[in-house]
């Protein structure tokens, strides 16, 4: 008698206090930007080796709170990145230094010269994401599936994403402030550089910065 094998997928294993936020909140949007080319540096950050989004648990619960209050307006969240590695961040560092690769400069930090990111505050060396307390994100209509115009995309790298920026419209600003007021209620803390940028409060793992793979 001929048995047939049944393929059981190996379960996604993460560290103690991380989790995929999509298991969290199935209605949830992931466009991990760094596990692709768009993003500043127009390729693949090393440590993403799958397009996914790992928070840390603290993190998940926060935004399951805001995923619930967004809900009942007509949104759902669309997650850019939270968790991300040391090596990551390593990566962007080296990236700062190659001035001849400048492939995304038109189209993420236009007005700014790569090595002042870290000056001007929009990359970190030493990252509240890779210790796990940080989420990017934004919102999405559910009636007609786009993004909220937010006035910058993500990653935009200028005072224009700054969230109180007065050069947005007030349609843009409001759209902000439907995002910021929903995680500040859900116990986050907003970025005054990044609209998209928020940091659970208090942080989960203080002092350790994390180097694990996202796969």
């Amino acid at each position: 008698m001929n048995q047939s094998t049944v393929f059981v997928p190996k379960a996604r294993e993460l560290p103690e206090g991380f989790v995929y936020i999509d298991e969290w909140i199935e209605d949830c949007i992931i466009d991990a930007k760094y596990a692709g080319t768009d993003n500043f540096m127009g390729r693949a950050a090393d440590g993403y080796e799958q397009p996914l989004v790992v928070a840390a648990k603290v993190v998940a619960e926060g935004c399951v709170k805001a995923a619930d209050m967004l809900r009942e307006q007509g949104y759902v969240l669309k997650f850019f990145d939270a968790y991300r590695p040391q090596r990551a961040v390593d990566d962007f560092c080296r990236w700062s230094e190659v001035d001849e690769d400048q492939r995304r400069k038109p189209i993420q930090y236009p007005n700014i010269e790569k090595k002042r990111m870290f000056e001007e505050g929009y990359i970190a060396r030493r990252s509240g994401h890779t210790r796990g307390k940080a989420v990017d994100l934004t919102l999405v209509d559910v009636k007609t599936q786009q993004e909220l115009d937010m006035g910058s995309i993500f990653d935009f790298m200028d005072p224009r994403s700054w969230p109180d920026c007065p050069d947005v419209t007030p349609e843009q600003r409001k759209n902000r402030y439907i995002l910021r007021d929903a995680m500040v209620a859900a116990g986050f803390q907003p970025y005054e550089c990044e609209w998209w940028h928020f940091s659970i409060d208090p942080e989960p793992f203080p002092g350790t910065y994390f180097d694990f793979p996202i796969k």
